[in-house]
């Protein structure tokens, strides 16, 4: 494939943006080479600036679950532009998206809508703070809660001593409150509340990982925590950023059973918009501004276009739950297809998958955190990536990113994207 358009347009964009773009991983900085740049995307396909189709396995990195351009979607938002696109003002519409969204999930009583993943979480941090009216939070190494000062925190000399931050920007004192345990390692929990009595607030998790590749918790280990944070009186938040409103109706809660006290949303929630969105129940929810003391506030938080959006986006899912087998179905079908090409190559691979996220690691060990997914092999990880980016296959640029599969994908794609795999690793 010829990718000379994108190349020209990246290196002018450099001249304006830092790096060429505006979130870090588009600059490919991990696999090499230099970035593709989108035209138009339909379904379950991108076309880029030189005119080549790609079978697109990000999917925006996971809200267009029913792919590109959903034209109950596309027609939403269009219809609602036509009125105005912000007013800074309430709005119907907003009551319906949160109605609509505390029927699907369970254990949540009242929403608020923000713009972002990250602005979610860290809203849910601040509130949880405010709530219980203590400092300290625990992180998990390897969950990516977006690039609020807290979460951009990494390991100590040990899993009990305060993280450190690993971005310039991000002070010593904000450091201190962040401690960082590590996935499926209920023991690093522990120690670190054994250590910290009366001062956790929260404990911030993504129940199923998806940013050092698709991690899923181990048998007992969400309900470990659950426990911990019953018995220590601290609050259990989950990022469902990623997985809100993609593993069921109900999210990560309801696929594993396992209620938490606040809920972070982003992605799904707004049919490809941005958006966020934080809940939990009514005594939590009730301190938050203006009926309690913590402040929260943006001007387009829930902005007419983004809530039409994600309108339509739940309401399709809500009416269609059948969606979430399929969705499951067909990434269980590529996982078979993907093991059986790997395992005849003699090369060592891991896959991982939750739903319809899953993700590829060439190593031997299995891969249950950020340690041992940092193990996997990048250079054979670099190789895979551009030769199926050369067989029109749009996957991760990043060994440490989920895959998400979207509903517009056929039978025929999966066939093509396991076969490009074989064509790949014979070469």
């Amino acid at each position: 494939m010829i990718y000379k358009r994108s190349s020209a347009l990246f290196a002018e964009a450099k001249s304006y943006i830092p790096g060429g773009v505006n979130s870090p991983v588009r600059a490919f900085k991990a696999v090499g080479g230099d970035p593709i740049f989108v035209n138009e995307a339909k379904g379950a396909y991108l076309y880029d600036e030189d005119g080549n189709r790609l079978i697109d396995y990000i999917a925006s990195w996971g809200p267009l679950i029913l792919g590109h351009a959903y034209e109950p979607v596309i027609n939403a938002v269009i219809e609602k532009a036509k009125k105005g696109t912000s007013f800074g003002m309430p709005t119907e519409i907003e009551t319906e998206l949160a109605k609509l969204a505390v029927s699907m999930v369970p254990n949540i009583d009242k929403i608020r809508f923000v713009n972002s993943g990250t602005e979610a979480c860290m809203s849910a941090v601040r509130l949880a703070r405010g709530f219980s009216g203590k400092d300290k939070i625990i992180k998990f190494a390897g969950c990516y809660h977006g690039h609020s000062d807290s979460f951009l925190i990494q390991a100590g000399s040990g899993a009990v001593t305060f993280g450190s931050p690993n971005s310039p920007g991000v002070t010593q004192g904000t450091a201190k409150d962040t401690l960082l345990a590590n996935y499926n390692d209920l023991d690093s929990v522990e120690a670190i509340v054994k250590a910290n009595k009366e001062e956790i607030a929260a404990i911030i998790i993504e129940p199923v990982a998806g940013n050092m590749g698709c991690i899923v918790p181990k048998d007992g280990f969400m309900q470990g925590l659950r426990k911990i944070c019953d018995q220590e009186n601290i609050l259990l938040v989950f990022d469902e950023v990623m997985t809100g409103f993609r593993l069921g109706k109900g999210g990560a809660q309801e696929a594993l059973n396992i209620n938490a006290d606040i809920l972070c949303f982003g992605k799904v929630i707004g049919g490809g918009l941005p958006v966020g969105a934080f809940a939990a129940r009514n005594e939590i929810m009730d301190y938050l501004a203006p009926e309690g003391p913590v402040y929260q506030a943006g001007t387009l938080s829930g902005n007419p276009l983004a809530m039409s959006a994600g309108l339509a986006m739940l309401t399709e899912l809500n009416a269609h739950p059948e969606i979430f087998k399929s969705l499951a179905d067909k990434t269980e079908y590529l996982h078979k297809g993907l093991d059986e090409v790997l395992r005849s190559k003699g090369i060592p691979y891991q896959i991982n998958r939750f739903g319809s996220m899953i993700s590829v690691h060439f190593t031997e060990e299995p891969v249950v955190d950020f340690q041992t997914s940092a193990k996997g092999n990048n250079e054979t990880f670099k190789k895979y990536f551009h030769g199926m980016l050369q067989n029109g296959i749009y996957l991760p640029p990043s060994a440490f990113e989920s895959y998400f599969l979207n509903d517009a994908l056929t039978y025929h794609d999966l066939d093509e994207t396991v076969n490009a795999v074989n064509s790949v690793f014979n070469e």
